[in-house]
């Protein structure tokens, strides 16, 4: 069940999303869950707070995710695994994706700091598969093509032209082959099977 405080975070994330933080209330906010803006305030001290539990919640689940399919999956699979991952949360999530994207600078000081650290840790299971899937791959260039995933993953929300089975499969696809095609010389057929 849905509780009062995650229903105020998605109504945030939508009008975050759609009108920016600065261009949004607390009385819309309100407005969007059904009660006043002030009695926001019983769940959250104010906007900046709504927005540091938002992106440090997406950080976390993003890390949590990484981990546990890093830990399940069989070595050869992991990098599979944590696309479709990912994949799977920029489609089903594209409110946070954008404002995650687009808020950062947004946040106070220690909740910038800790979606940070989270974020990095984040990569570092990302840049691990890599180099596990391409072991002559130095380790920049592992973080250069996780962040390249990223980008062609979370470019979901601006393109809605596909429904989302189909839209999930060209990005697992294009994704696998992103990276695979940077491995300049090793093979590109390890990931052919991430869809």
């Amino acid at each position: 069940m849905v509780t009062r405080r995650e229903q105020i975070l998605a109504a945030a994330a939508e009008l975050f999303a759609r009108h920016g933080f600065h261009g949004v209330g607390i009385d819309e906010i309100g407005a969007a869950v059904g009660v006043s803006g002030p009695a926001l305030y019983r769940h959250f001290r104010s906007k900046d707070a709504m927005l540091g539990e938002m992106l440090t919640s997406i950080s976390e689940t993003l890390l949590d995710g990484g981990q546990r399919r890093r830990d399940a999956a069989a070595p050869t699979d992991v990098l599979r695994e944590l696309i479709r991952f990912q994949v799977d949360f920029a489609l089903d999530n594209p409110s946070l994706i954008t404002v995650q994207e687009r808020n950062l600078g947004n946040l106070t000081d220690p909740d910038r700091r800790r979606v940070r650290a989270l974020q990095r840790r984040y990569v570092e299971v990302w840049v691990r598969a890599i180099r596990d899937a391409w072991p002559d791959l130095d380790e920049p260039t592992a973080r250069a093509a996780a962040h390249a995933a990223f980008g062609l993953i979370n470019s979901t929300p601006h393109s809605r032209h596909l429904g989302r089975d189909r839209m999930a499969t060209m990005l697992r696809e294009m994704a696998t082959g992103a990276l695979a095609g940077m491995a300049t010389g090793l093979p590109d057929s390890d990931l052919s099977t991430a869809s």
